[in-house]
């Protein structure tokens, strides 16, 4: 299982975004229930717009702060280039090479899950693209399948956007992209630069938008706006990876006030049930378990 986090933004020196907005303890909080949680996490992975402004420190920051998790989840930890980036400072400081103007591609293993990092960022530009060379280097990576398929991380995704404004700055040249990932083992596309959480589909892959970690654009803004920014819908996705399937699912980086659960030591009960004492007890609406549930979710 793969965590897909996108757009922290984080400034320098504990700086907030808009003088309000702070990624970090959200960011935080999100680490700490994983960490706390029974889910095995294979990877992190951060599709870009890491730092605000690209600076050296906030890098050190974002790295300080997450890398210890990882090591805690026993999780690969991905980056993936955003057009708010830096090139150069992420290059040193979150990839440990010498400072660069080159693309940040990468190709990570999750065992026999393959993760290909694409850097869609222009430098001095927001908008994204695919050099020539980029596209023949990810054709040639493609060329030889995965055992359990492949997964595209990158910034900008390659589908429509409602926001005018975002189209402005969108992924040019999707169509040769497509051609690319035709017929590949692509089985599913990370992205993130939207600031909302949305699905689609690109050349027949399935395609998950995670929301950004700092704040996020209302799609049903005043129409005396072109773009409505707001601190809430702060999100990362859930990337579950099964042999047919690839599943993804929200998960709100804000913790609220438990309403209700079932204490986990049931867990040995169910596992030891048959199918169809399992369909007998919570599939059967008049089962003792769901009576005494129903009572619950209505108060009486």
């Amino acid at each position: 299982m793969i965590v897909h986090i996108s757009d922290t933004h984080l400034l320098a020196q504990g700086e907030k975004l808009f003088e309000v907005i702070d990624a970090r303890p959200p960011l935080q909080l999100l680490l700490e229930r994983l960490a706390n949680s029974a889910t095995a996490i294979d990877a992190l992975v951060f599709t870009g717009d890491l730092a605000d402004r690209g600076e050296a420190d906030a890098y050190r920051e974002l790295r300080g702060l997450v890398e210890p998790w990882a090591a805690t989840l026993g999780a690969e930890l991905i980056w993936v280039m955003g057009n708010h980036d830096d090139r150069e400072a992420y290059s040193q400081i979150l990839m440990d090479t010498s400072p660069t103007q080159q693309p940040q591609d990468a190709v990570y293993d999750l065992a026999g899950l393959r993760v290909i990092a694409v850097d869609t960022s222009v430098p001095g530009y927001h908008h994204g693209e695919l050099t020539p060379a980029q596209k023949e280097w990810l054709r040639a990576e493609l060329a030889t399948p995965a055992p359990h398929g492949t997964l595209l991380a990158m910034h900008h995704p390659p589908i429509p956007t409602p926001i005018e404004l975002m189209g402005l700055i969108e992924l040019e040249d999707q169509a040769s992209l497509a051609g690319v990932i035709a017929g590949s083992d692509v089985r599913g596309i990370l992205a993130g630069h939207l600031h909302y959480s949305t699905f689609s589909t690109f050349a027949g892959v399935p395609v998950s938008v995670a929301a950004a970690a700092c704040y996020n654009i209302d799609l049903v803004g005043p129409k005396t706006t072109l773009l409505s920014a707001k601190t809430t819908g702060s999100a990362a996705s859930l990337v579950h990876v099964y042999p047919e399937q690839v599943v993804f699912s929200e998960v709100p980086l804000d913790d609220v006030a438990e309403i209700m659960s079932y204490d986990a030591g049931y867990l040995a009960t169910i596992e030891a049930m048959s199918p169809e004492e399992r369909r007998a007890m919570f599939s059967k609406k008049d089962s003792d378990f769901n009576r005494a549930d129903d009572q619950a979710h209505s108060g009486s």
